[in-house]
């Protein structure tokens, strides 16, 4: 008769539980995926480093990674980076294929075509850069809920505090967004999910 009604008020319990908890999770489902909707990017024009003009349709494909920085930034953007370019140094030929990263520069009065190239260069495998005109850079990271703004120092030098997520798009609509914070081992794990 005890494990009746212990099984009784564990399955009581169980019920409320689950009648208090789905709307919060139906709730954060939804807000995600309004999240989802709100990135859809914008139409542009900008050059890669070639000065070739780069649009919004370079980034159609499989699977394309975008990433906001800037060649002067001290630790996250080089970091970042070098995580991309040892992802695609751990994929077979196929993959790589259907995978292409660009750099986009928030500092374009700085980072013109040359310097982005020189940048590039230090990484093993291609990562495709992006810059030009910095009103439209700042609308094209805007689109993507990409924040950033210049701190300046007393010498009149500046930095660039900004997000610095990578963005997951197929086909060129977003579809995720991979903290800077993850591991290597962690951000090839939702890369291979994507392939």
């Amino acid at each position: 008769m005890k494990l009746k009604t212990s099984i009784t008020i564990l399955g009581g319990c169980l019920a409320i539980f689950i009648f208090i908890m789905l709307p919060i999770v139906l709730s954060v489902q939804e807000k995600k995926e309004d999240i989802v909707a709100s990135y859809t990017g914008s139409t542009f024009i900008l050059k890669d480093v070639n000065n070739n003009p780069v649009t919004e349709k370079s980034f159609q494909g499989p699977l394309t990674a975008i990433f906001f920085g800037f060649t002067n930034c001290p630790d996250i953007c080089p970091l970042t980076l070098a995580n991309l370019d040892e992802i695609i140094g751990k994929l077979d030929d196929v993959e790589k294929e259907k995978f292409k990263i660009y750099f986009v520069s928030i500092d374009p009065e700085r980072d013109k075509p040359e310097i982005i190239k020189n940048y590039l260069n230090s990484f093993k495998n291609e990562i495709y850069g992006i810059t030009g005109d910095p009103e439209k850079i700042f609308l094209l990271s805007k689109s993507w809920g990409v924040l950033s703004e210049k701190i300046f120092n007393e010498d009149g030098s500046y930095l660039i505090n900004h997000s610095s997520s990578i963005l997951l798009l197929n086909n060129g609509k977003y579809i995720d967004r991979i903290s800077h914070h993850e591991n290597l081992n962690n951000i090839f794990k939702i890369v291979k999910k994507y392939l």
